[in-house]
Protein backbone atom coordinates (compact mmCIF):
# COMPACT_ATOMS: atom_id res chain seq x y z
CA UNK A 1 0.00 0.00 0.00
CA UNK A 2 1.53 3.51 -0.62
CA UNK A 3 0.81 6.94 0.54
CA UNK A 4 -2.16 7.63 -2.57
CA UNK A 5 -3.83 4.07 -1.55
CA UNK A 6 -4.70 5.59 2.13
CA UNK A 7 -1.15 4.97 3.93
CA UNK A 8 -0.43 7.94 5.39
CA UNK A 9 2.90 9.70 4.85
CA UNK A 10 4.85 12.35 7.01
CA UNK A 11 8.10 13.97 6.38
CA UNK A 12 10.27 14.82 9.44
CA UNK A 13 10.35 18.69 9.15
CA UNK A 14 13.62 20.47 10.41
CA UNK A 15 14.85 23.78 10.29
CA UNK A 16 18.95 24.66 9.95
CA UNK A 17 20.04 28.11 10.84
CA UNK A 18 23.15 29.55 8.89
CA UNK A 19 25.12 31.78 11.47
CA UNK A 20 27.96 34.31 10.08
CA UNK A 21 30.58 36.12 11.39
CA UNK A 22 34.03 37.44 10.29
CA UNK A 23 33.64 35.05 7.03
CA UNK A 24 32.95 32.17 9.48
CA UNK A 25 30.40 29.44 9.64
CA UNK A 26 28.73 28.58 13.09
CA UNK A 27 29.05 24.71 12.71
CA UNK A 28 27.90 22.22 14.87
CA UNK A 29 30.06 18.50 15.22
CA UNK A 30 27.94 15.88 16.50
CA UNK A 31 27.99 12.39 16.90
CA UNK A 32 25.41 10.26 14.42
CA UNK A 33 25.42 6.49 14.79
CA UNK A 34 29.35 6.35 16.25
CA UNK A 35 30.44 8.88 13.43
CA UNK A 36 31.94 12.69 14.49
CA UNK A 37 29.90 14.48 11.44
CA UNK A 38 29.32 18.06 10.64
CA UNK A 39 26.02 20.33 10.60
CA UNK A 40 24.53 23.49 10.77
CA UNK A 41 22.79 24.16 14.12
CA UNK A 42 19.64 22.45 13.20
CA UNK A 43 16.95 19.88 14.55
CA UNK A 44 13.01 19.01 14.60
CA UNK A 45 10.32 21.49 14.56
CA UNK A 46 8.46 20.61 17.66
CA UNK A 47 4.57 21.15 18.49
CA UNK A 48 3.28 24.44 18.78
CA UNK A 49 6.20 26.23 17.97
CA UNK A 50 6.89 28.52 14.94
CA UNK A 51 9.34 27.48 12.33
CA UNK A 52 11.44 31.02 13.16
CA UNK A 53 10.93 29.90 17.24
CA UNK A 54 12.58 26.11 16.27
CA UNK A 55 15.60 27.64 14.12
CA UNK A 56 16.47 30.18 17.28
CA UNK A 57 16.05 27.16 19.59
CA UNK A 58 17.94 24.60 17.86
CA UNK A 59 20.52 27.27 17.61
CA UNK A 60 20.92 28.42 21.04
CA UNK A 61 20.35 24.33 22.27
CA UNK A 62 23.21 23.35 19.78
CA UNK A 63 25.73 26.17 20.30
CA UNK A 64 24.95 28.16 22.93
CA UNK A 65 24.24 31.50 20.49
CA UNK A 66 21.12 33.43 20.63
CA UNK A 67 20.88 34.49 16.85
CA UNK A 68 18.52 37.02 14.99
CA UNK A 69 17.27 35.59 12.20
CA UNK A 70 17.87 38.19 9.23
CA UNK A 71 16.55 36.33 6.19
CA UNK A 72 14.91 32.80 4.83
CA UNK A 73 17.17 31.19 2.59
CA UNK A 74 14.87 28.08 1.52
CA UNK A 75 12.80 25.01 1.54
CA UNK A 76 14.43 21.75 1.05
CA UNK A 77 13.75 17.98 0.27
CA UNK A 78 15.72 15.05 1.23
CA UNK A 79 15.14 11.40 1.42
CA UNK A 80 17.97 9.11 3.63
CA UNK A 81 19.37 6.47 1.34
CA UNK A 82 20.12 4.99 4.59
CA UNK A 83 16.37 4.35 6.28
CA UNK A 84 14.40 5.93 3.13
CA UNK A 85 12.96 8.86 5.94
CA UNK A 86 12.42 11.57 4.07
CA UNK A 87 13.23 15.50 5.38
CA UNK A 88 11.82 18.85 4.84
CA UNK A 89 14.31 21.87 5.93
CA UNK A 90 13.58 25.14 6.63
CA UNK A 91 16.44 26.98 6.39
CA UNK A 92 17.57 30.39 7.48
CA UNK A 93 20.13 32.77 7.96
CA UNK A 94 20.92 34.50 11.19
CA UNK A 95 22.97 37.12 12.99
CA UNK A 96 25.13 36.03 15.93
CA UNK A 97 23.85 38.30 19.22
CA UNK A 98 25.00 36.88 22.02
CA UNK A 99 26.76 33.82 23.22
CA UNK A 100 25.94 31.60 26.67
CA UNK A 101 29.54 29.70 26.99
CA UNK A 102 28.73 27.89 29.89
CA UNK A 103 25.62 26.49 28.51
CA UNK A 104 25.56 22.75 28.23
CA UNK A 105 24.71 21.36 24.30
CA UNK A 106 22.15 19.34 23.59
CA UNK A 107 22.96 15.38 24.16
CA UNK A 108 25.52 14.16 20.79
CA UNK A 109 26.31 17.71 20.00
CA UNK A 110 30.62 17.82 20.41
CA UNK A 111 30.80 21.19 20.01
CA UNK A 112 30.38 24.24 18.34
CA UNK A 113 33.14 25.68 16.10
CA UNK A 114 33.36 28.25 13.32
CA UNK A 115 34.44 27.29 9.55
CA UNK A 116 35.52 28.80 6.86
CA UNK A 117 33.63 27.93 3.51
CA UNK A 118 37.01 26.56 2.52
CA UNK A 119 37.40 24.01 5.71
CA UNK A 120 33.57 23.73 5.47
CA UNK A 121 33.87 22.29 1.72
CA UNK A 122 37.29 20.59 2.67
CA UNK A 123 35.29 18.23 5.30
CA UNK A 124 32.19 17.21 2.93
CA UNK A 125 33.03 13.51 3.82
CA UNK A 126 31.88 14.52 7.57
CA UNK A 127 28.69 16.70 6.02
CA UNK A 128 25.25 14.78 8.29
CA UNK A 129 24.07 15.08 4.68
CA UNK A 130 23.83 16.68 1.34
CA UNK A 131 21.56 19.37 2.76
CA UNK A 132 24.49 20.98 4.77
CA UNK A 133 26.19 22.22 1.64
CA UNK A 134 23.90 22.76 -0.32
CA UNK A 135 22.19 25.13 2.71
CA UNK A 136 25.57 26.65 2.68
CA UNK A 137 26.37 27.09 -0.72
CA UNK A 138 23.07 29.03 -1.36
CA UNK A 139 23.77 31.24 1.78
CA UNK A 140 27.07 31.93 0.11
CA UNK A 141 25.79 32.60 -2.88
CA UNK A 142 24.09 35.33 -1.78
CA UNK A 143 20.34 33.89 -1.48
CA UNK A 144 18.22 35.45 0.78
CA UNK A 145 14.09 35.38 0.65
CA UNK A 146 11.89 37.46 3.18
CA UNK A 147 11.04 36.03 6.81
CA UNK A 148 7.51 37.26 5.76
CA UNK A 149 7.20 34.18 3.28
CA UNK A 150 6.92 32.69 6.43
CA UNK A 151 3.62 32.55 8.17
CA UNK A 152 2.32 31.01 11.17
CA UNK A 153 -1.38 30.90 12.34
CA UNK A 154 -2.34 30.00 15.81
Amino acid sequence: MNYRSGRLWQPDVTVATVVARDGRLLMVEESVGGEKVLNQPAGHLEPDESLLEAACRETLEETGWEVALSAFIGAYQWTSPRDGRHFLRMAFAADPVHHHEQRPLDEGILRAVWMTPAELAAESARHRSPLVWRVAEDYLSGRRLPLQALAHLA
